[in-house]
């Protein structure tokens, strides 16, 4: 059974940067394809990023949603079996509870856009950006 932790929510100032960590236990996250999702109060969840490692053998897949292109960025380290989501000039509506979910061998686009799809979730950790 597949069980994921974030960590490394917290407050930070607008302009500030954090990484979250998403580790998982139990099957190792090779084929495996890991999103970042994230719901703000009274929001629905939405994708934020997702990778997954290339059919082609040529690295990673990735992808963002728009409004994080530039600022954040997905990577993995299959060695510690985790995910990181760096995240840089945060901003007071990056404000939500951030989700890590994996599903396997999922396209990432397709992935990213269903944040509600049957995925193993973490429990979530708060990001708080102050402006």
């Amino acid at each position: 059974q597949l069980r994921l932790v974030e960590s490394g929510g917290g407050l930070v100032q607008s302009g500030g940067s954090l990484r979250l960590s998403c580790a998982a236990s139990g099957p190792s996250l090779d084929y495996y394809t890991i999103g970042w999702f994230r719901q703000a109060p009274g929001k629905e969840r939405k994708g934020v990023s997702c990778i997954s490692r290339s059919g082609s053998g040529s690295g990673d897949s990735t992808n963002y949603a728009d409004s994080v292109k530039g600022r954040f960025t997905i990577s993995r380290d299959n060695t510690k079996n985790t995910v990181y989501l760096q995240m840089n000039d945060l901003k007071p509506e990056d404000t939500a509870v951030y989700y890590c979910a994996a599903a396997f061998m999922r396209d990432v686009a397709d992935m990213c856009g269903q944040a509600l799809g049957a995925y193993y979730w973490g429990q979530g950790t708060q990001v708080t950006v102050s402006s």
